[in-house]
């Protein structure tokens, strides 16, 4: 599954493109993810995981053998009645059907709890008090409240399919397990091959009926991430035994990023176009060609023979963004998608809870300089913008469209002069909307830009503080400190904009110290009203990055890597640095969690390196008694705890 409360943006990106410069072609488009989501999690759906899962329980009995299964599936097997009858009144209830269900859902007596919900009562030993979800999040009306258990009991059913059914199986696409950077497609091919789950049986008729629906001549498929190219392929598969005569053609984000040495003839057994970058031209380009096949093709790899080849031409231009069309979301489910209500994390709510609008401010990154990023590849590299009336012109085609006023600009980072023109043309015009997107912690964000932001209505920023080091942030060439991002996310703040951090460990050459210095600055913007929400990362050089293409002017060895046939991003390397990165990344992860919650604001960070529980504490920083009791092998902090108070007075 890609995101189940709004769609991928892609196939509106692209439908709308065609529209535009191919209008006598009949477009149609689907959201599988969905589709398929709602077949499984369905009255229908889950009888058949249940009686599947009783029979396999019964046949262990018969042969006296034990039955040891995990506690999702001993869960759902006992309560598998009140499971399936309740599954399509949560549904309705979490599409905004049903919202009266909330009186039920909240009062606890309503919904089965499995092994989800021991997050509640993990939470109450937390703070003093029996109300767990006032712990996690403040206090919540009564919708609210029963929608994250509504998400609670849904993450249950998706535990016991991927436990019980299919080890794929996963609603988020940060559960990427296979086909991550795979050298090879062998373990594909052979998981391709196996008997079909349940899973894969559903997805195979939900092909089956589209194709008997539309017919389609060509079938584009969108692969946005790892955790989707088994499906797709799946997917391409049923269309060549179904319809020997069409087209398949795969595209999206994980093709661009991790399919660029592909070399492998197998993968055209299920497809026979493979599109790089920005899909619009290069699909434009495939209708002609297949009109005429002596007219050329734009980055698009085929089998000739037993090798693959990348077919281009210098006589063909990608479109300017300004070009391109307004997305449209025609032909897709918008009133089946469901809002799940991500407790621990707020900008993760903003992402899961909602339906959005999916719109590019400007496309690529105008900063293109951080080493860690993908600086190679055209989606960061080729910078364009487009006017702020077109914008605002594309914004009402979609509200008009869906009837929906919320929007995500899915920017690599919007460009503060242009965010400023759009806000500026939102206003004048008097377009009301409620948007969210990615930044750069950058001093053009002043006060007064901010405000103007807020007035046009964003409710939320996201952008990366990263190693929060100055030494560090300058090997990235991220062109911020941390007292200017203290600033700036300040300034969001304090207009009641929701901040989010995107942080990272384990960059190259970075300490120990580095690290525990890193989440003390974390600890002190938290403190200071900063930041609202973060997510550490681990680093991971790829390559297409500065850092991947010359690892030792960072300090850093790639190791050898297995011959790559088939997908290759992430480059394994060594940093003589040595530190234990893994160790270190359980107590960041711990930390960012109760800091988003108030909890251990004000204690010592070494506490979340020793796995104690997070309590409130009257601790304060002494560089004269820095001692934790029983603290870890880890060092204290070197960073002054009034450091970000002190950046946040002091004038540019």
């Amino acid at each position: 599954m890609t995101q189940l409360n709004t769609p991928y943006p892609a196939t509106a990106y692209l439908t709308g493109c065609l529209q535009k410069h191919a209008p006598t072609v009949e477009v149609t488009q689907a959201d599988f993810s969905i589709e398929l989501f709602l077949r499984l999690f369905s009255r229908r759906g889950l009888q058949l995981v249940l009686d599947e899962l009783s029979a396999r329980a019964r046949s262990l009995r018969s042969r006296g053998q034990r039955l040891d299964m995990p506690a999702s599936i001993a869960n759902f097997l006992g309560h598998g009645s009140s499971y399936v009858h309740l599954i399509e009144p949560v549904l309705r209830f979490l599409q905004g059907h049903d919202p009266s269900l909330a009186l039920r859902i909240a009062g606890r007596g309503l919904l089965p709890e499995g092994p989800r919900f021991a997050s509640l009562s993990q939470a109450s030993s937390h703070r003093d008090g029996d109300d767990p979800l006032g712990w996690a999040f403040g206090k919540l009306g009564t919708t609210d409240r029963a929608r994250h258990l509504a998400s609670l009991f849904i993450d249950d059913l998706a535990d016991v399919l991927r436990d019980g059914i299919d080890p794929r199986f996963e609603l988020s696409r940060y559960g990427e397990r296979l086909a991550s950077s795979a050298p090879s497609f062998d373990a594909l091919a052979e998981a391709l091959d196996e008997e079909p789950t349940l899973v894969d049986a559903e997805l195979d008729e939900l092909t089956r009926e589209r194709l008997r629906a539309h017919a389609p001549d060509l079938v584009g498929i969108t692969v946005p991430f790892p955790g989707n190219v088994y499906g797709a392929l799946r997917i391409a598969r049923i269309v060549k035994s179904e319809r020997p005569n069409a087209k398949v053609v795969l595209g999206g984000g994980y093709v661009n990023t991790e399919l660029r040495q592909l070399t492998d003839p197998r993968v055209f057994d299920f497809c026979d176009y493979i599109t790089m970058d920005d899909g619009e031209q290069p699909l434009l380009a495939l209708l002609v060609h297949l009109q005429d096949p002596s007219r050329p093709l734009l980055r698009t790899y085929v089998r000739e023979g037993k090798k693959v080849r990348l077919k281009t031409s210098p006589e063909l231009t990608d479109l300017h963004h300004r070009d391109t069309g307004t997305p449209t979301y025609v032909g897709l489910p918008l009133s089946q998608y469901v809002s799940l209500f991500e407790m621990l994390n707020p900008m993760h709510r903003l992402w899961s809870d909602g339906r959005w609008n999916k719109l590019t401010v400007a496309k690529g990154c105008y900063w293109k300089k951080c080493t860690f990023c993908d600086l190679s590849l055209d989606y960061i590299s080729r910078y364009e913008t487009a006017t702020a009336d077109l914008l605002v012109d594309r914004i009402e085609a979609l509200v008009a469209e869906t009837g929906q006023t919320g929007f995500h600009f899915v920017d690599e980072a919007a460009p503060p002069a242009m965010l400023r023109a759009l806000a500026e043309r939102l206003c004048a015009r008097q377009v009301a909307i409620t948007w969210w997107g990615n930044i750069r912690f950058e001093k053009s964000f002043t006060p007064d830009l901010v405000e103007l932001l807020a007035r046009s209505g964003c409710v939320g920023v996201s952008g990366g503080l990263e190693v929060a080091s100055d030494r560090l942030l300058a090997l990235m060439q991220k062109g911020v400190t941390v007292a200017q991002v203290a600033k700036v996310t300040r300034a969001f703040s304090t207009a009641g904009i929701l901040v989010h951090a995107y942080l990272m460990y384990g960059f190259p050459t970075q300490t120990e110290q580095e690290t525990v210095d890193s989440l003390e600055r974390v600890r002190q913007l938290f403190a200071e009203g900063c930041i609202q929400s973060g997510f550490w990362h681990r680093f991971a050089a790829t390559a297409h990055s500065p850092i991947g293409q010359s690892p030792a002017v960072y300090g850093i060895r790639l190791l050898k890597e297995p011959r790559v046939t088939f997908a290759r991003n992430e480059v394994p390397f060594d940093d003589p640095t040595g530190c234990d990165h893994e160790r270190l990344g359980v107590g960041l992860r711990a930390a960012i969690y109760n800091f988003m919650h108030g909890i251990g604001l004000d204690a010592d960070v070494r506490i979340w390196f020793e796995g104690q529980a997070a309590t409130r504490s009257s601790a304060r920083w002494n560089r004269r008694s820095p001692r934790v009791p029983s603290a870890p092998a880890v060092p204290a902090t070197e960073v002054p705890p009034d450091l970000i108070r002190q950046a946040l007075h002091t004038s540019p």
